[in-house]
């Protein structure tokens, strides 16, 4: 996985009136933990954040007053109306240190023909991976499945170096049989006979 590069200030002013303010100046408010260390409370370039966190658990080496420091996003909270960045929670981390992350479960195929629908019970999958090699993604083929058939967390074939950090027998997909729509049919036809019964009998 590529680092993305990012330059980020340090703040000295907490608070909601301090965050609007960064936010004014199109930056995004965030704080660093990790490691036992004392939170690190900093400002990042609104694009630059959002265009990173386009790739899941973007690795980001933010560059803080002439250092560097490794860390990945763990939680993201975006205006629920505009969709903005509202404030980042970033985990310190070092080269070669096992991180426990979720990454994104994708399909490839098709079922097998009669209608039958994907479940995704997960859709990502915990594991542990190299804070510098956390997989973008697993793939996983469903084509040709039966209704009934799922797929486990131990059916997955991992990238190397990483671990599953769920219980192996968890169902991440699942094939179910469509729901037939001719009862409803049935339904509204019984609907029509009962409402014409009153009037036959006049």
């Amino acid at each position: 996985m590529a680092e993305v590069k990012i330059a980020a200030e340090l703040r000295t002013e907490f608070g909601k009136g301090a965050a609007r303010r960064v936010r004014r100046a199109h930056q995004v408010p965030g704080v660093i933990y990790g490691h036992g260390a004392e939170p690190k409370h900093v400002s990042i370039p609104g694009h630059e954040l959002l265009l990173a966190l386009r790739t899941a658990n973007v690795l980001i080496s933010l560059e803080l007053d002439g250092s560097s420091e490794l860390v990945i996003p763990k939680a993201v909270q975006r205006d629920p109306l505009k969709g903005h960045l509202e404030h980042v929670d970033l985990l310190a981390v070092k080269r070669g240190e096992k991180v426990t992350v979720e990454i994104p479960v994708q399909t490839e195929g098709e079922p097998a023909p009669g209608g039958n629908l994907l479940e995704h019970v997960l859709n990502t999958l915990p594991v542990e991976a190299e804070a510098t090699h956390i997989p973008t993604a697993v793939t996983v083929s469903v084509e040709g499945l039966e209704a009934g058939a799922s797929i486990l967390a131990k059916d997955i074939e991992l990238p190397k170096g990483s671990t599953l950090a769920v219980d192996e027998d968890a169902v991440v997909i699942q094939v179910v049989a469509a729901q037939a729509e001719a009862p409803e049919e049935d339904t509204e036809e019984a609907a029509e006979g009962a409402e014409e019964a009153p009037a036959a009998e006049a």
